[in-house]
């Protein structure tokens, strides 16, 4: 594995080829701002903020449309918080999961019964933490009914999870799931000591100044601030309140869903990426062995599938890469409306956060994160 990890990131070198310009070019960053202003004007989404940069060569971020249209409009600004929904999984969780695992606390191939003793016996003895990683434990996609049923709270999720039966042997089938990062999530409170909120707090979002990410923002965050989702059948606006009805029911927190933040902060976790691990002056969060977990095909090898230990590489979920960024380049996408994909190679990233549930589901933004890819890449030139 070392050594395909080694190769991997010797490819961005491999493909120097390409050439980078020194600056952000405006042309696309122009079409980019387009491209965001089409989909509200096709009422696909009511706002969004977007964040464009090459390391060192300048960014390029901007808000546009209203955080909120009913019950009355409220126009975005780059202060707004939005619900990230999904780029929970590889910013919070599989980050702390690379802490620990660098702590001594967290083996990769340990089987999952070793750290959630009542979840692993039976069909389930095979699984690992590699396997949550890279979604291919055989776990269903979502708890029954997607958080429907009576039940509340992580410890009913954990057990509900654990009594699901697997659809294929670990390591055989890739299927995203929010299952496996919603037993993530367990892990790392289990292994931590410390409920998986201010665990994220301490350990990432301060570390990196990521002042306004977090679990459940209406404990310090203005609700005003805040990007409102759906409204739900019984008149409730969600304002605050994770948008993903699992993550709902178990307070807000989840391995799978729960975080909220901006882009400002997103650019800041995407530097130290980029960075290799070290934070904004020099301060080291994650190990390069981390990064190289986090950041380079890790899914078993019979998969077609390529997964990080958090991140899609090569997926069905991949279209955010666009048509220009390399295969060397990862990112994640959200059910909310939300894409983020980073680029080793040039040192360059987008970031797209929006409410597009707001105030109702039944929008569509997909062509939007593949625009803004090839674009970002474009900005950053980044030619084939």
């Amino acid at each position: 594995m070392r050594s395909s990890v080694a190769l991997w990131l010797l490819a961005p070198a491999l493909l120097s080829g390409c050439a980078i310009r020194p600056t952000l070019a405006p042309a696309p960053l122009a079409q980019a701002d387009q491209a965001v202003e089409r989909l509200i004007a096709l009422r696909q989404l009511p706002g969004a903020a977007v964040w464009i940069e090459r390391v060192g060569h300048g960014s390029h971020h901007r808000a546009y449309g209203q955080r909120a249209v009913d019950p009355q409009p409220e126009p975005v600004d780059e202060a707004t918080v939005f619900d990230a929904a999904s780029l929970t999984k590889p910013v919070v969780t599989a980050t702390l999961v690379q802490l620990l695992r660098e702590r001594g606390q967290l083996d990769m191939e340990a089987p999952l019964q070793r750290y959630l003793p009542g979840c692993g016996g039976g069909d389930k003895a095979g699984i690992t933490l590699r396997h949550l990683l890279t979604h291919s434990s055989g776990l269903p996609a979502s708890l029954p009914g997607n958080g429907a049923g009576d039940w509340a709270g992580p410890d009913d999720a954990e057990r509900i999870a654990c009594g699901l039966p697997l659809t294929a042997v670990p390591g055989t089938l890739f299927r995203y799931s929010d299952v496996n990062f919603i037993l993530l999530g367990r892990i790392v409170e289990r292994v931590s000591g410390m409920p998986l909120a201010p665990y994220a707090a301490q350990a990432l979002f301060e570390p990196l100044g990521m002042e306004d990410s977090g679990y459940v923002p209406l404990q310090r965050i203005d609700a005003a601030r805040i990007a409102p989702t759906e409204r739900l059948p019984d008149g409730h606006l969600l304002r605050g309140e994770v948008h993903d009805p699992t993550a709902r029911k178990m307070g807000g927190v989840a391995g799978h869903a729960g975080l909220f933040t901006t882009t400002a902060d997103l650019a800041r976790f995407a530097r130290m990426l980029l960075a290799g691990g070290l934070a904004e002056g020099g301060r080291r969060l994650l190990s390069p062995e981390s990064v190289a977990l986090l950041t380079t095909p890790q899914s078993p090898a019979a998969l077609a599938e390529k997964r990080s230990m958090g991140w899609d590489i090569a997926s069905p979920f991949s279209r955010p890469r666009g048509s220009l960024y390399p295969p060397t380049s990862f990112g994640h996408t959200g059910f909310t409306g939300c894409a983020f994909w980073l680029d080793p190679t040039s040192r360059s990233f987008f970031v797209l956060l929006s409410n597009r549930v707001h105030p109702g589901l039944g929008t569509n933004v997909l062509p939007l994160y593949g625009e803004l890819g090839t674009l970002a890449a474009q900005a950053a030139g980044v030619t084939p």
